[in-house]
């Protein structure tokens, strides 16, 4: 009983430690970049799409050296798309989550290809399935669908013929 306390506690310490850490990280990009962070809990930040390249050069190359882009996604809210980021940082030994939010309308962002090599393949899987294009990727094409659709198969408006979507409760 005393070691299932003891481990209950240790991991509410290291719980507050990260929400202490990321708070930190998320004060810096806002201390560095004025104007840049639209939204933000302790554990995520939602930046502007203009700042992106910059935050992202910051969180790669700065005191928290988040070396590795560990997840890129996208989730279709209808009006908008939000592109998630993950980095993760070995120095720290945290995760950071990085939203960006577009418009339907404007589905393009910068590549950070140029920053980590992962984003390569995460960024041509987000463009097939979502109909994100990112600026400056060296070789974006589908990766999954036939390079002969048009449509993006986990947009909310993906209609087909023959496919049958999930009922909504």
């Amino acid at each position: 009983m005393g070691s299932l306390n003891s481990r209950k506690r240790l991991e509410a310490n290291r719980e507050r430690r990260l929400n202490l850490d990321t708070a930190a990280i998320i004060q810096s990009i806002k201390d560095r970049f004025p104007g840049a962070v639209a939204e933000q809990t302790p554990g995520w930040v939602t930046i502007n799409k203009e700042n992106l390249i910059d935050v992202a050069r910051f969180l790669k190359d700065g005191p928290s050296e988040f070396s590795s882009l560990h997840c890129l996604t996208a989730v279709d809210r209808k009006e908008t798309v939000e592109v998630v980021y993950h980095f993760y940082s070995f120095k720290q030994r945290i995760m950071l989550t990085v939203k960006v939010i577009l418009p339907n309308a404007d589905l393009v962002i910068d590549s950070l290809t140029p920053l980590w090599g992962a984003a390569d393949w995460l960024e041509r899987e987000v463009y097939d399935l979502f109909g994100v294009r990112f600026q400056n990727h060296h070789d974006l094409r589908r990766i999954m669908n036939p390079d002969s659709w048009t449509d993006h198969p986990l947009r909310k408006d993906f209609k087909m013929a023959g496919f049958i979507p999930r009922p909504v409760k």
